[in-house]
Protein backbone atom coordinates (compact mmCIF):
# COMPACT_ATOMS: atom_id res chain seq x y z
CA UNK A 1 0.00 0.00 0.00
CA UNK A 2 1.24 3.75 -0.86
CA UNK A 3 -0.40 6.19 0.65
CA UNK A 4 0.07 9.91 -0.42
CA UNK A 5 -1.39 12.74 1.97
CA UNK A 6 -2.43 16.14 0.64
CA UNK A 7 -3.94 19.29 1.63
CA UNK A 8 -1.16 21.07 3.92
CA UNK A 9 -0.22 24.65 4.55
CA UNK A 10 -0.27 27.97 6.27
CA UNK A 11 -3.45 28.85 8.21
CA UNK A 12 -4.36 31.46 10.42
CA UNK A 13 -5.45 30.42 14.05
CA UNK A 14 -9.41 29.90 13.67
CA UNK A 15 -9.33 28.59 10.25
CA UNK A 16 -9.79 25.18 8.50
CA UNK A 17 -7.57 22.72 6.78
CA UNK A 18 -8.56 19.40 5.08
CA UNK A 19 -6.11 16.70 4.35
CA UNK A 20 -6.74 14.10 2.22
CA UNK A 21 -4.94 10.33 2.01
CA UNK A 22 -5.07 9.05 -1.49
CA UNK A 23 -4.06 4.90 -1.16
CA UNK A 24 -2.95 2.81 -4.31
CA UNK A 25 -1.84 -0.53 -4.34
CA UNK A 26 -4.27 -2.27 -2.37
CA UNK A 27 -7.85 -1.12 -0.93
CA UNK A 28 -8.49 0.57 1.73
CA UNK A 29 -11.95 -1.03 3.11
CA UNK A 30 -9.75 -3.85 4.91
CA UNK A 31 -7.34 -1.64 6.85
CA UNK A 32 -7.56 0.53 10.34
CA UNK A 33 -6.39 4.21 8.74
CA UNK A 34 -5.56 6.88 10.72
CA UNK A 35 -3.56 10.54 10.79
CA UNK A 36 -0.54 10.96 13.50
CA UNK A 37 1.41 14.47 13.65
CA UNK A 38 4.92 15.34 14.53
CA UNK A 39 5.32 18.78 15.46
CA UNK A 40 9.33 20.00 15.40
CA UNK A 41 10.98 18.37 18.47
CA UNK A 42 8.29 16.73 19.89
CA UNK A 43 7.84 12.94 19.40
CA UNK A 44 4.67 11.04 16.64
CA UNK A 45 1.72 11.82 18.35
CA UNK A 46 -1.78 9.87 17.32
CA UNK A 47 -4.73 12.31 15.54
CA UNK A 48 -7.07 10.08 15.32
CA UNK A 49 -8.44 6.43 13.51
CA UNK A 50 -11.36 4.77 11.74
CA UNK A 51 -11.51 1.38 11.88
CA UNK A 52 -13.09 -0.58 8.67
CA UNK A 53 -16.40 -1.19 9.92
CA UNK A 54 -16.45 2.60 10.35
CA UNK A 55 -15.64 3.36 14.26
CA UNK A 56 -13.74 6.67 15.15
CA UNK A 57 -11.38 7.74 17.98
CA UNK A 58 -9.80 10.73 18.68
CA UNK A 59 -6.81 11.82 20.45
CA UNK A 60 -9.22 13.75 22.66
CA UNK A 61 -7.31 15.98 24.83
CA UNK A 62 -5.69 17.34 21.51
CA UNK A 63 -8.32 17.38 18.89
CA UNK A 64 -11.65 16.21 19.78
CA UNK A 65 -14.23 17.89 18.90
CA UNK A 66 -12.30 20.33 16.18
CA UNK A 67 -10.76 17.39 13.64
CA UNK A 68 -13.12 14.94 12.06
CA UNK A 69 -11.98 11.80 10.32
CA UNK A 70 -13.86 10.12 7.39
CA UNK A 71 -13.25 7.91 5.29
CA UNK A 72 -14.73 6.65 1.26
CA UNK A 73 -13.93 3.24 0.78
CA UNK A 74 -15.08 3.62 -2.91
CA UNK A 75 -12.55 6.00 -3.65
CA UNK A 76 -9.89 4.73 -1.63
CA UNK A 77 -9.26 7.67 0.43
CA UNK A 78 -9.18 9.17 4.29
CA UNK A 79 -10.17 12.87 4.68
CA UNK A 80 -8.96 14.66 7.80
CA UNK A 81 -11.04 18.18 8.55
CA UNK A 82 -9.54 20.42 10.62
CA UNK A 83 -11.40 22.99 12.36
CA UNK A 84 -10.49 25.44 14.96
CA UNK A 85 -7.13 25.25 14.31
CA UNK A 86 -4.34 26.25 16.84
CA UNK A 87 -0.89 27.36 16.57
CA UNK A 88 0.03 24.14 18.78
CA UNK A 89 -2.32 22.05 16.15
CA UNK A 90 1.58 23.06 13.53
CA UNK A 91 2.73 19.94 12.67
CA UNK A 92 3.65 17.28 9.68
CA UNK A 93 0.95 15.10 9.49
CA UNK A 94 1.28 11.80 8.34
CA UNK A 95 -1.36 8.98 6.73
CA UNK A 96 -1.40 5.64 8.08
CA UNK A 97 -2.73 2.04 7.39
CA UNK A 98 -2.69 -0.80 9.77
CA UNK A 99 -3.96 -4.43 8.97
CA UNK A 100 -5.45 -4.46 12.60
CA UNK A 101 -7.14 -2.21 15.12
CA UNK A 102 -5.06 -2.55 18.38
CA UNK A 103 -5.99 -1.19 22.04
CA UNK A 104 -2.08 0.46 21.52
CA UNK A 105 -3.44 2.64 18.42
CA UNK A 106 -2.00 5.41 19.86
CA UNK A 107 1.35 3.85 19.00
CA UNK A 108 3.11 4.74 16.12
CA UNK A 109 4.42 1.24 16.05
CA UNK A 110 1.26 -0.55 15.57
CA UNK A 111 0.81 0.81 11.61
CA UNK A 112 2.08 -0.93 8.82
CA UNK A 113 1.86 1.80 6.14
CA UNK A 114 2.74 5.83 6.32
CA UNK A 115 2.35 8.28 4.61
CA UNK A 116 5.30 11.28 3.27
CA UNK A 117 3.54 13.64 5.43
CA UNK A 118 2.18 17.01 4.30
CA UNK A 119 2.88 20.16 6.74
CA UNK A 120 0.45 21.82 8.43
CA UNK A 121 1.51 24.97 10.02
CA UNK A 122 -0.84 27.58 12.05
CA UNK A 123 -0.18 31.22 12.29
CA UNK A 124 -1.06 33.05 15.49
Amino acid sequence: VQLQASGGGLVQAGGSLRLSCAASGRTLSTYVMGWFRQAPGKEREFVALITRSGGIVYNEDSVKGRFTISRDNAKNTVDLQMDSLKPEDTAVYYCVAGRHYSTTYYRANGYDYWGQGTLVTVSS
